[in-house]
Formats: structure tokens, sequence, C-alpha cells
């Protein structure tokens, strides 16, 4: 893929599944997770600058991509951020960094959270991209966010209604949400066909349902049993400075109560994708933190 000459492409195995990852550059690790519906094509913008200075890890999250979509089961608990989270450790441990940063947008932004509080003594820094808290975010629902949001409630309903729905059209269904979060042109037509490619599959929007049904579920049993053991790693919140997370939450201030340390947090020009809107801007931001 020439969005990522010169960065390795590796399968590695985790205990639960296959997870698709290209690496590149040398300094610091750091871990790169994308968000929905994509894949790590979303880092295609800031990947090889920040290889400049750290070894670089871009991943598929399992259910996306060329990750694996493994079987789920009653309680959604394998498309768990829990289960998301190990295969990131378990990825990292494999490619031999036993302790690194991460970055995520959405909901790789929600595995990186994940990750952060389950395997602490391994995650150094975190930066989240355009996202609250799930506990946070659900318990606050009003109409406002029930509207912009729909994807929440949609893709939650029981299989396979959201499946088939989705399935009947879905380039419609990803250049729809693409579209309906981000300033025009942060997509160009080749991007979104590498999109489409992995997204179409049944097996994806199967897995990708099974994420958002885990997220209203065991997700949040997981973030209840723990919201009182903050974090104490420096965090980065980044929000899109014309997007529904910034005009719906005092995001820094939402975060500040999942770590003892100050949390950094600016907004960015743009909507929800931020670093395919304004890669350049997010760059600047992420340097200085993932730098400190």
């Amino acid at each position: 893929m020439a969005w990522f000459d010169g960065f390795d492409r590796r399968d590695v195995t985790t205990s639960g599944t296959v997870i698709h990852v290209r690496a590149g550059g040398s300094g610091p690790p750091l871990l790169l997770l994308h968000g929905h519906p994509e894949t790590h094509l979303m880092w295609r913008h800031l990947a090889h600058r920040l290889a400049e200075r750290f070894t670089v890890v871009a991943a598929d999250l399992r259910g996306y991509g060329a990750s694996g979509k493994p079987p789920s089961d009653g309680d959604h608990a394998p498309y768990s951020k829990r289960a998301m989270a190990r295969d990131m450790a378990e990825v990292m441990t494999a490619l031999g960094h036993r302790r690194f940063m991460v970055a995520g947008h959405d909901r790789g932004g929600r595995v990186a959270h994940r990750l952060a509080r389950d395997h602490r003594d391994r995650v150094t820094r975190l930066a989240v991209l355009d996202i609250c808290p799930t506990l946070d975010m659900y318990e606050r629902t009003d109409m406002a966010f029930a509207r912009a949001y729909y994807h929440w409630f949609f893709l939650i309903q029981p299989y396979d209604y959201p499946e088939r729905m989705i399935g009947a059209d879905p380039a419609f269904y990803l250049r729809a949400k693409l579209g309906r979060a981000a300033a025009a042109g942060a997509f160009p037509a080749d991007v979104v066909a590498e999109y489409l490619r992995h997204f179409a599959r049944p097996e994806t929007i199967h897995a990708v349902c099974e994420d958002y049904r885990a997220s209203a579920g065991i997700d949040l049993e997981h973030d209840r049993a723990d919201r009182d053991r903050p974090l104490d790693i420096p965090v980065l919140a980044l929000w899109g400075a014309d997007g529904v997370v910034g005009r719906t939450y005092d995001v820094a201030a939402v975060w500040q109560a999942y770590t003892t340390r100050p949390v950094q947090g600016t907004a960015i020009p743009g909507g929800h994708f931020l670093a395919e809107e304004a890669p350049d801007e997010t760059l600047a931001a992420l340097l200085p933190f993932l730098e400190g």
C-alpha cells in the first residue's frame, strides 16, 4: 500500500485473533489505533512524520480492516474493549515493546483507554482523539447527542437487524458515515475505496455491530468497576472544533476525572476525523505531548 511505503507489514497472532499492523520508524514506541468505520489507513498523513521520531505501530482493531473477525457470544465479550486492548498489548509484546505510548481515535480511543487501564505498567502516555469516556457519553445522553450519534443506538440493536440494513448498501452507509462528520475533501476516492474494500464484507459489518453492542453492555460493566481507579499517566485529549464531542462536553474536564495528572487538551479545526481533516494541526498537538 503506497500510503505506508517503507513500513513493515505484519500479521501478529494474539491469544484471541490475528492483528494486522504496519510498523516503521525508530525511537520510543507509539501505537496508533483507528476509529469506525476505518482502518489503520486513517493515520496515513501522520505515520511517516511520526516515524521520524518514534517507532510507529499502526494496527487494525479486531473486527476491522485486515485483522481477524473472531466469533462473538451472548455478552459480546470477544468485542469488548478489554479483549481488543489485550490484542494490542500482545502485539506490542510480540514486536518487542514492553512500554509504549498510545494514541487512538474514536473506537481506537476507547481501546486505548482500556489498554491504559488494564495494562497500567505498560502504557506511558495516552492520547485520545474526539472522544469522551464511553461511560460518560452514555450516562449524559440527551436528545441532541442521540440525534448526532444515532449509530450508537442503531448498531447495538439485536442481530441481525443492523447487519441486514447496512449489508443492503454498505457503500452508502460508509460514505454517509464519513461525510456527516467531516469537512469536504477529507476522504479522496481512493481512500474511500480502500475503507469500503474491508468494510463491505459481511463479517466486518457483523464485527462492527458487535463492537458497539459490547460498548453498550460489557464495556460499561468494566468501566463502572474501575471508575474510582484513576490513571496515573499523562493524558492528551483532542477534539474537533466543529464536532459533536466538543459541543457537547467540556472534554478536558471530563477526562480529568480519569487521571491524577493534569489533562492537556485542545480543539483541532474541523469535525470528527482530526487526523484526516487537519493532519498538520493534529501532528502539532501530538508531538510536544509525545515528546514530553
